[in-house]
């Protein structure tokens, strides 16, 4: 009988732009599991982890119902194939009890391909797609803040490529080259925005 105990610490998305050679994608999950040995306990703590972190990932790419259905049923060893690397610190186990900080990369190419495969609607670019950046907008008004950014887009004279738009949420994909521009223009219109991660989330 297991006992699961996980907090997602945050997935930290490290993408300059999502450029064909420099997306990566990756996340730190805190676990704590106890199960019947240190040893099962460390393999449930291990899957969990990798289960949270592509979810919370991949979902600013993808249609989070369908990414976290997919995840629901994908097996472990599918999802294993999807990391390139990872890292674990301030590991402590017992007898059945097993806990520890996990950090993990994913692939971006295999995850493409995993969810294409799996059916996912996602938008990871491929190799051919140019150098392309995400911003999720958090519409409190819907209709008057997304006129507001058409409005602008037409300013800048840019195309909003709409990915995913649910909840007052909206994701849209736009050049890096015409990410500065961007920033100041929804700035000057009185967004605040936050872009420490590779995301340019933008709100009022």
């Amino acid at each position: 009988m297991k006992k699961l105990g996980i907090i997602f610490a945050g997935a930290v998305l490290a993408l300059s732009g999502i450029s064909a050679h420099a997306a990566e994608l990756s996340g730190t999950a805190s676990v704590s599991i106890t199960s019947d040995t240190s040893a099962s306990a460390k393999n449930i703590a291990m899957d969990e982890a990798r289960r949270q972190i592509i979810v919370d990932s991949l979902s600013h790419y993808s249609m989070p119902d369908q990414l976290r259905a997919a995840v629901a049923d994908a097996k472990n060893s599918e999802l294993t194939n999807l990391i390139a690397s990872s890292e674990i610190s301030g590991e402590r186990q017992s007898d059945t009890t097993y806990s520890a900080n996990i950090t993990m990369t994913i692939d971006r190419g295999l995850a493409r391909t995993w969810l294409n495969a799996a059916g996912v609607q996602n938008w990871l670019p491929d190799d051919a797609s140019g150098d392309k950046f995400i911003v999720v907008a958090y519409v409190s008004d819907p209709i008057a803040d997304w006129v507001g950014l058409q409005e602008i887009a037409r300013n800048e004279k840019l195309d909003l490529s709409t990915k995913y738009m649910n909840n007052g949420q909206v994701t849209i994909e736009l050049p890096v080259a015409r990410r500065g521009e961007f920033t100041a223009a929804v700035r000057g219109a009185g967004w605040r925005y936050s872009d420490n991660d590779g995301v340019l989330r933008i709100w009022k």
